[in-house]
C-alpha cells in the first residue's frame, strides 16, 4: 500500500504576495544533482514528488540521482518511472482513445465493477485539428467552405468527442477550427511551472510536463517543458493514472555556438540539425541543447527545432528555461505574477539556465556541436525529412534523384523518359507544360513553422516584394496557408502582408494540420491526368515536418520540406530543379530579371516588423474565446449519460472488440505455434506504411466494407476521420500504395496467402488465415515503425491476427505501442536479418516463450521450418511483461480497476 513520502523532509517554501509556495529542494537530497542534465532533473522531481514506496520507490529516485554520463544504450537496464502532469490528444488519436475508454467503462461494468472509475486522473486536453481538408483554396471563402466540409463529414465524430468531454471529468476539448495541438500547447496550454492547490491554502510548485498522442509533442521542449509523444494506447493508461516506465536514457549534449547568417531562417537551422543528429544516432535518447548559441534563438526558433525531434529520432530535444523563455511567456500573455513565481521556483531548484555561463553546463553522455554561422539555406527531401539538401545544390540533387535507382533518393526514371512532358489546357485559355520537377502543390502548413513569427512574417514580406516586382504563381499549382492558431492571422493582417500572400494564392484555408498530415485535398483532374499519363515525378513543397512517400499526396512523388519563404519561392518558380543563384524567378514590368535574392528579406527587416506587431493582446484575444468554438460546434446536440449509446449502424464510431471474452483472471502465458508470415518488409518501414491514412481507395477492402454498409464513394471520407471504427481501420492496415512487401513482386497493399499461393489484399489474406486458425508474424528490417506515433499502426496488426514481429530494430514509440496491444516485438541479433538467415517468409514459425520466467531483454528462440535462431525479446521493462501477460495495456487497466 502507498505510504507517506519519504522525501517530505526536503520540502522548502517561499512566500509571494501573501501565498505560501512549497516545493522539493532537489539539490539538498544529494550533491549529484548539480551535475545532472536539466531534462533528467525534471524526471527526478517527478519521482521525488510522487514517491510513496508503492508506485514509485525510494530506489527509483536513487536510480535517477545515479544517472551517469557513462551509461550506454543497450547496456543500461535501469528502469525508472515518470508521471507527467498533463496528456494532450489530437482528434485522430483522440477518437480511438475515447472509444477505448468508453468501451472500458462497458467492460468494467460487465465484469462487475463501477464504470465511473474509468475516468481521467491526469488532466487531459483534446484538440480537434487533424480532420480539416484543403478542398477549397485560392479564394476568400476557402476557409469557411473547408470548415463546412469538415463538419459535414465529421459530425458524428465531433458529437462523440463533445459527449466525451462532458461525460469524463478532467477533460477539456478544443473545438475544430481553432488551430494545431502543438502550437496551442506552446501559446496557451503550457504552465512551465504548475501550481497545485493544497487544503491549507498553500500551493505546491513543480515543473510542467506532458505526453501527447503525436510524436511532435516534443515541440513544447522549446519552452522548457519536458514532453514527448507516446502511442494512443500508452496515453490512455497515463490519463488513467499509470506511470510511464522507461529505461533511464542517455543524454546527448548539443552545443550551439555563433550566430545565424542574416539571410538564413530557423527552418534551415532545424533541417541542418535534423540531418546531423540522425547521422549521429540518437534514437531512444534525450537531446539537450546548451551553449551560448542558444541565447541567440527565440523560443519560436527553439520550438521549431524541438518540433522536429521525431525526425532526428530522439525522445526529446530539450531547451531548459532561461530569460528568453520568460520573455516569451510575457509576450504570449502569461501574467507577471505567474512569471515571477516561475523564475523564483526554477532558480531555487537549480532548473534555470544562463546559457552563456559554462559553469552551469551539466555532464552529458556525448557532446555534439554546431556553429550557427555555418548554416545555409536548405530543404529536405524528396522522401525523408533528414535528407537535407542545400538550396544551392537543389537543381543538381533533384536531377540525380530522377536517374538514381528507386530508393529514398531515387526514382529510376530512364534516360529516354527524362524529357517527358505533359500538357495542361487550362481554364484561362493558356497551355502549360508539366515536367519532372514541376511544383504542383505548395503549402505553408504545420505548427513546425507557422508557430514561428519570423518565418511567417518573412514569407509575408517576400510575397509583398514578389508582387511588387510583378511575379505570380502559375494557376494550376495548389497553394494554401493553414496557420496553427489565430495568432498568426492577427499579425499577418496587422502587418499588411495578407493581400500579397493572397495575390500569390496563399489564402488562409483553415486552422489545422491540413497538408502536413496529408489532408491536402485533391489536385485538379487535369494535373493528375498529366502526371499519371506521363509518369512524371512532380513535386510538393511544404513547410511541414514529414515528407514520406504517399503522405502529402499520392501524385506528388517528390516532396520537399522548406521554410515558408522557400515554399513561396518554389511556387513562383514552378519547379524545384532551379538554381536560384543563376536563374531568375521571372521578370519585372521593365523586363528586368528578378532573382530570389532581390526579394529575400533580411533577418533585421523581419525583426523590425515582428517587434511592432507581435503583442500580448493578440494572444489574449485569440485564446479568450478558444473553448467556445464555431456556431456549428455550439449547435451540436450530445446524448446524456456516463455510458455511450453505441449505434450498430455507425461507420464512424464502434465499440472495440479488445475486451471480447475477457475474464477477471490473467490468462496463462503461451508461445506462438505454427504461424505464417503475413508480410516481409524492408528497412525504414514507417507508421505511414502501416496505419490507414488519407483517402479511402475505391478498390480497397475498407471501401468494399463501406459500400456493403450503404455508404456512397463520395462519402467515404478519410481513414483519419474513421479511426473510431475498427471495422474500417483493420481493413486499411498496411494499405499504403508504396508498401514494399517482399512476398510479392509489386508495390502496394497486397500479400501472398502462402498455403494457396494466391495474391490477396492484406486484410483478405489475414481473414483467410483467421478462418484457418493460423496465427501470424511479420518480418522487417531496421527502424521498424519510424514516423508518427500512430496507435492504429499497432491496433491494425493486432486485429489482423499478428502475434509477433521480428525486426532488426524498432522506433521507440511504435515498439511501446506493439507491447500495449499484446504483440511481441522480437529483434534479430546484431548482424542477423532475414537475408543472412535465408528466410523467405514462406516458413512455418514457432516462437518458444517460457511459461513463468519471462524477463526483459532475454533471448527467445524462433524456429522457422528447420532454421532455428535466437532473438532479443524487446519487452524492455517488467511493466511491458505485465501488459503482455494481460493481453495488452487496456486489459491490464481494466483488471487493475476491478481489483
Amino acid at each position: 500500500m502507498a505510504g507517506p513520502n519519504p522525501f517530505a523532509k526536503f520540502q522548502k517554501s517561499f512566500t509571494q504576495a501573501g501565498t505560501l509556495y512549497k516545493y522539493f529542494d532537489l539539490a539538498s537530497i544529494d550533491n549529484k544533482y548539480n551535475h545532472l542534465p536539466y531534462s533528467i532533473r525534471v524526471l527526478l522531481e517527478s519521482a521525488v514528488r510522487n514517491c510513496d514506496n508503492f508506485h514509485i520507490l525510494e530506489k527509483d529516485v536513487q536510480s535517477i540521482l545515479n544517472w551517469s554520463p557513462d551509461i550506454k544504450q543497450g547496456c543500461n537496464d535501469v528502469e525508472v518511472y515518470f508521471k507527467p502532469v498533463r496528456v494532450v490528444f489530437h482528434d485522430y488519436t483522440g477518437v480511438p482513445a475515447m472509444v477505448d475508454i468508453a468501451a472500458m467503462r462497458d467492460a468494467v461494468l460487465k465484469l462487475g465493477g463501477d464504470p465511473v472509475k474509468v475516468n481521467p486522473v491526469c488532466p487531459s486536453v483534446m484538440v480537434i485539428d487533424h480532420s480539416l481538408p484543403v478542398e477549397f483554396h485560392r479564394s476568400a471563402d476557402a476557409m469557411a467552405k473547408n470548415l463546412a466540409v469538415e463538419f459535414q463529414r465529421n459530425k458524428e465524430r465531433f458529437t462523440f468527442l463533445k459527449w466525451a468531454a462532458k461525460a469524463f471529468d478532467n477533460m477539456l476539448c478544443v473545438p475544430p477550427g481553432s488551430g494545431i495541438i502543438h502550437q496551442i500547447n506552446l501559446e496557451y496550454l503550457a504552465h512551465v511551472v504548475v501550481e497545485l492547490d493544497n487544503k491549507d491554502g498553500s500551493k505546491t510548485l513543480f515543473p510542467d510536463s506532458v505526453v501527447g498522442t503525436d510524436s511532435h509533442t516534443t515541440m513544447i521542449n522549446g519552452l522548457g517543458v519536458l514532453g514527448w509523444g507516446v502511442g494512443g494506447i500508452e496515453a490512455e493508461a497515463t490519463m488513467l493514472g499509470q506511470s510511464i516506465s522507461m529505461v533511464l536514457p542517455e543524454v546527448i549534449g548539443y552545443k550551439l555556438v555563433g550566430k545565424l547568417n542574416p539571410l538564413v531562417t530557423s527552418t534551415d537551422l532545424v533541417l541542418t540539425i535534423t540531418k546531423h543528429l540522425r547521422e549521429l544516432g540518437v534514437v531512444g535518447k534525450f537531446v539537450e541543447f546548451y551553449g551560448p548559441g542558444v541565447s541567440e534563438l527565440s523560443i519560436a526558433d527553439r520550438a521549431t527545432i524541438s518540433n522536429m525531434c521525431p525526425e532526428y529520432g530522439a525522445t526529446i530535444g530539450y531547451f531548459p528555461v532561461d530569460e528568453n523563455t520568460l520573455s516569451y511567456l510575457k509576450l504570449s500573455n502569461r501574467s507577471e505574477k505567474k512569471i515571477s513565481i516561475i523564475r523564483e521556483y526554477l532558480k531555487a531548484t537549480g532548473q534555470f539556465r544562463n546559457f552563456d555561463n559554462e559553469e552551469e553546463d551539466p555532464k552529458f553522455t556525448q557532446i555534439a556541436s554546431l556553429d550557427l554561422s555555418t548554416v545555409v539555406s536548405s530543404v529536405s527531401g524528396p522522401k525523408r525529412p533528414h535528407d537535407r539538401v542545400s538550396v544551392s545544390d537543389m537543381a543538381k540533387d533533384f536531377k540525380s534523384c530522377l536517374s538514381s535507382p528507386v530508393g529514398f533518393k531515387g526514382f529510376a526514371i530512364t534516360p529516354e523518359a527524362l524529357a517527358d512532358v505533359g500538357e495542361l489546357h487550362w481554364e484561362d485559355g493558356n497551355t502549360y507544360k508539366l515536367q519532372h520537377g514541376s511544383v504542383v502543390l505548395a503549402a505553408i502548413t504545420s505548427c513546425t513553422n507557422t508557430s514561428n513569427p519570423s518565418v511567417m512574417l518573412g514569407a509575408g514580406l517576400l510575397a509583398k516584394k514578389a508582387v511588387e516586382k510583378g511575379l505570380d504563381v502559375l494557376p494550376y499549382i495548389k497553394t494554401s496557408l493553414s496557420p496553427g492558431s489565430g495568432v498568426v492571422s492577427y499579425y499577418l493582417e496587422q502587418s499588411g502582408v495578407i493581400p500579397y500572400l493572397e495575390k500569390l494564392g496563399f489564402n488562409i484555408v483553415g486552422y489545422g494540420c491540413m497538408t502536413c498530415i496529408g489532408n491536402s485535398g485533391p489536385l485538379h483532374e487535369k494535373v493528375v491526368n498529366a502526371i499519371e499519363d506521363n509518369n512524371l515525378v512532380c513535386a510538393g513543397v511544404l513547410s511541414g515536418n514529414r515528407n514520406f512517400e504517399g503522405r502529402i499526396h499520392p501524385n506528388t512523388r517528390a516532396n520537399y520540406l522548406a521554410s515558408p519563404l522557400l515554399v513561396i519561392a518554389y511556387a513562383i518558380a514552378g519547379r524545384v530543379d532551379i538554381d536560384f543563384e543563376k536563374e531568375p524567378l521571372g521578370v519585372d514590368a521593365n523586363g528586368k530579371n528578378v532573382f530570389l535574392r532581390d526579394i529575400w528579406p533580411t533577418r533585421s527587416e523581419i525583426q523590425t516588423v515582428e517587434s511592432k506587431y507581435i503583442l500580448p493582446a493578440i494572444y489574449q484575444d485569440t485564446y479568450s474565446k478558444i473553448e467556445l468554438g464555431t456556431p456549428e460546434w455550439q449547435s451540436l446536440q450530445i446524448p446524456d449519460g456516463k455510458l455511450f449509446s453505441w449505434d450498430p449502424e455507425s461507420t464512424y464510431i464502434k465499440q472495440v472488440p479488445f475486451f471480447d471474452g475477457m475474464t477477471r483472471e490473467v490468462p496463462k502465458l503461451k508461445g506462438i505455434e505454427n504461424a505464417r508470415c503475413l508480410l516481409m518488409l524492408g528497412d525504414f518501414t514507417t507508421t505511414d506504411h502501416m496505419s490507414p491514412a488519407g483517402a479511402i481507395a475505391r478498390n480497397s477492402p475498407a471501401a468494399r466494407y463501406l459500400s456493403d454498409h450503404n455508404v456512397t464513394p463520395r462519402d467515404f471520407n478519410t481513414y483519419g476521420t474513421r479511426r473510431g471504427h475498427d471495422g474500417v481501420m483493420a481493413r486499411g492496415a498496411f494499405g499504403n500504395i508504396r508498401l514494399v512487401n517482399k512476398l510479392i513482386s509489386k508495390t502496394g497493399p497486397q500479400t501472398l496467402h502462402i498455403p494457396s499461393d494466391e495474391v490477396l489484399d492484406i486484410f483478405d489474406a489475414a481473414q483467410r488465415y483467421r478462418e484457418e486458425g493460423t496465427p501470424l508474424v511479420l518480418l522487417a528490417g531496421k527502424d521498424y515503425g519510424s514516423g508518427s506515433s500512430r496507435d492504429w499502426a499497432a491496433k491494425g496488426p493486432y486485429l489482423l491476427g499478428i502475434k509477433a514481429i521480428i525486426a532488426e530494430s524498432y522506433e521507440r514509440i511504435h515498439r511501446s505501442n506493439l507491447v500495449g496491444m499484446g504483440i511481441i516485438p522480437l529483434q534479430f541479433l546484431p548482424g542477423q536479418n532475414p537475408e543472412t538467415l535465408k528466410l523467405n517468409g514462406r516458413e512455418v514459425y514457432n516462437i518458444i516463450l517460457p511459461e513463468s520466467d519471462l524477463k526483459p531483454g532475454q533471448k527467445i528462440k524462433v524456429k522457422a521450418d528447420e532454421t532455428v535462431f535466437e532473438t532479443i525479446l524487446r519487452f524492455d521493462t517488467d511493466v511491458d511483461i505485465a501488459y503482455y501477460r494481460n493481453g495488452g495495456i487496456l486489459q491490464y487497466m481494466v483488471r487493475k480497476m476491478l481489483a
